[in-house]
């Protein structure tokens, strides 16, 4: 028999929930306040049938567009041929989860802001741009020996009779 076209076609495995995570959802996964401009991760929960998104969109992050009362409308890019579409799904809450993916972002941010601050202090303007590394320093090699290596001739009669 052919395989399926079926909205759940080939997710045994992609919505299966995870080993030792079975059983209820935890209380915190509805008590989590999500704002617009959010970014969240959509991991489907497979135990939680409605406001499930299709398979394409797990493991995809995107922004909160739209909050209702029990899920949460996300703007996610989708690649359509030589395009990219942002697409607006509504999904229940139990199928998202808080991105970090600006996480490391917001951190710099506010080190920024610290440091710029200590220079306006010191009355000094200072650049909070993030450089490339460059290349390592030179450094010159000390104590090295040139010692000459000269190969031994290989006699293939004495070989085959047993060696030297």
């Amino acid at each position: 028999m052919p395989a399926g076209h079926g909205v759940r076609s080939r997710t045994r495995d992609l919505f299966a929930r995870p080993f030792r995570k079975k059983g209820y959802i935890p209380l915190s996964t509805y008590l989590r306040t999500y704002k617009i401009g959010d970014y969240v991760d959509i991991k489907v929960n497979g135990a939680v049938h409605k406001g499930m998104p299709h398979k394409f969109y797990h493991g995809r992050t995107g922004r909160v567009w739209n909050v209702t009362k029990r899920a949460i409308g996300v703007e996610v890019n989708k690649q359509v041929g030589n395009r990219i579409i942002r697409k607006r799904i509504h999904v229940r809450v139990e199928h998202v989860q808080p991105s970090r993916c600006a996480e490391e972002f917001k951190l710099r941010k506010v080190k920024n802001d610290q440091l710029k601050a200590e220079a306006k202090a010191r009355g000094e303007v200072i650049s909070t741009k993030r450089q490339p590394e460059g290349p390592k320093p030179g450094f010159m090699v000390e104590c090295a020996t040139l010692e000459t290596v000269t190969p031994i001739p290989y006699d293939v009669v004495n070989d085959l009779k047993g060696g030297y």
